[in-house]
């Protein structure tokens, strides 16, 4: 894959003639994010995870994965395998903060931008190469470069004709570089990989096809469609086969409007106390709301989720009579919520979420006649000291430590 890949400071690179298609993923991002900060800690094993007993990897340095150590991967058991992993608390809001200033870069050059998760997209730049008088690959090195300096993080992209073999191209990128499958290279780029790397294509289906004989996607390219179609099913076999082709029909989506927002915690413990429960809620409710207006958004509809000490699993909502984006009031039902729906019980995990949701344009929260006081405009005001001086910089005092009073 050597001749497809695009060095750093490169002037040329492979021919990227009707290569619209970029897929840009950042670099162990939460980690990265966290090591700004912590530059010290470059290099070594780090992983973000709570730490506790039930935590799992958010997110792991590629220091840490030469160890094994992989995302959604119980805390304990990468500790297993890597003893001197050092952990991160992931920072409340951080992620969020940079996945959406890294998402605004790529809405610069255009705005076909399909975000798949906070650390990654696809963009479809076609539109814009003769506006910005550019090609795709130099976009795709203005990204990096335009990322690396606003946000001190590094992120690999991928260029091609289709989406499929973008996505394949930025992970063949990792770490911090750019792949460029020229549109006419597409077969040579996937014919020798194996069938795993086949969008679609699980650990089940890799056995059943490798015990086809099928162990490439050359192999899946030229097999009979007729009996790819009688082996894996009429839709799987049609949609295998026309990627194993380079054929992928997909356009980039744009990014559709929120439907809800919500942030959830698992004990370590599970938790008795209904007052703890109550100050759990508070903390998500905040976080809730926070994102709420950050993205100018309300919603009418406030759920909690709560799982009992043996996983069953409740969710329960009530519909606020005007929008909302004040944790005050996300919080007062949400409480309510929990002392009429699940009053006793051992909790192992809590949630909050606000569905129904628009933009805050669309109404004035009047909840409080006029001698109540303006608990948004104090909730504003704390949105500006916690960007300009860090998440914990103000907190509702009931959720203050004694290391912070």
């Amino acid at each position: 894959m050597a001749r497809y890949r695009v060095t750093t400071g490169a002037t040329t690179w492979p021919d990227d003639t009707g290569c619209g298609l970029l897929h840009v993923d950042m670099d162990a991002f939460f980690v990265s994010c966290e090591l700004r900060t912590r530059p010290e800690l470059a290099g070594k094993p780090v992983v973000v995870s709570g730490g506790g007993p039930r935590s799992v990897v958010a997110a792991a340095s590629y220091a840490a994965r030469e160890f094994g150590v992989r995302s959604a991967m119980p805390f304990s058991t990468a500790k297993r395998l890597c003893p001197q992993l050092i952990c991160i608390t992931p920072t409340p809001g951080l992620y969020g903060e940079v996945s959406q200033g890294v998402m605004g870069i790529f809405r610069e050059l255009t705005p076909l931008v399909e975000p798949l998760s906070l650390d990654e997209a696809f963009l479809d730049v076609s539109g814009a190469l003769k506006r910005l008088d550019s090609s795709p690959a130099r976009l795709g090195a203005w990204i990096r470069e335009r990322v690396a300096a606003d946000f001190g993080i590094s992120c690999s992209v991928g260029v091609a004709k289709v989406k499929f073999v973008a996505k394949l191209a930025s992970g063949m990128a990792k770490p911090d570089g750019m792949v460029v499958v020229p549109a006419a290279e597409t077969l040579a780029f996937l014919h020798p990989l194996p069938v795993s790397a086949l969008w679609g294509v699980g650990k089940r289906t890799e056995e059943h096809l490798r015990q086809q004989g099928l162990d490439t996607i050359a192999d899946v390219a030229t097999a009979p469609l007729a009996r790819l179609r009688r082996s894996l099913g009429r839709a799987l076999g049609e949609h295998l086969w026309a990627l194993a082709n380079g054929h992928d029909e997909r356009e980039v989506v744009p990014e559709t409007p929120d439907k809800s927002i919500g942030a959830e915690v698992t004990f370590d413990v599970d938790l008795h106390d209904r007052s703890a429960l109550g100050l759990e809620l508070l903390r998500l409710s905040e976080r809730v709301a926070g994102t709420l207006r950050r993205r100018g958004l309300r919603g009418r509809t406030v759920s909690i989720k709560v799982r009992f000490a043996d996983f069953k699993t409740i969710t329960r909502a009530r519909t606020t009579a005007v929008g909302v984006d004040v944790a005050r009031d996300i919080h007062r039902t949400a409480v309510e919520l929990l002392a009429e729906h699940a009053p006793t019980g051992a909790v192992r995990l809590i949630g909050v979420r606000v569905e129904g949701l628009d933009t805050e344009s669309d109404g004035e929260q009047l909840l409080f006649d006029s001698s109540e006081p303006r608990w948004r405009d104090a909730e504003v005001a704390a949105d500006v000291a916690r960007t300009k001086f860090g998440a914990a910089a103000v907190r509702p005092a009931s959720l203050l430590t004694p290391r912070d009073q």
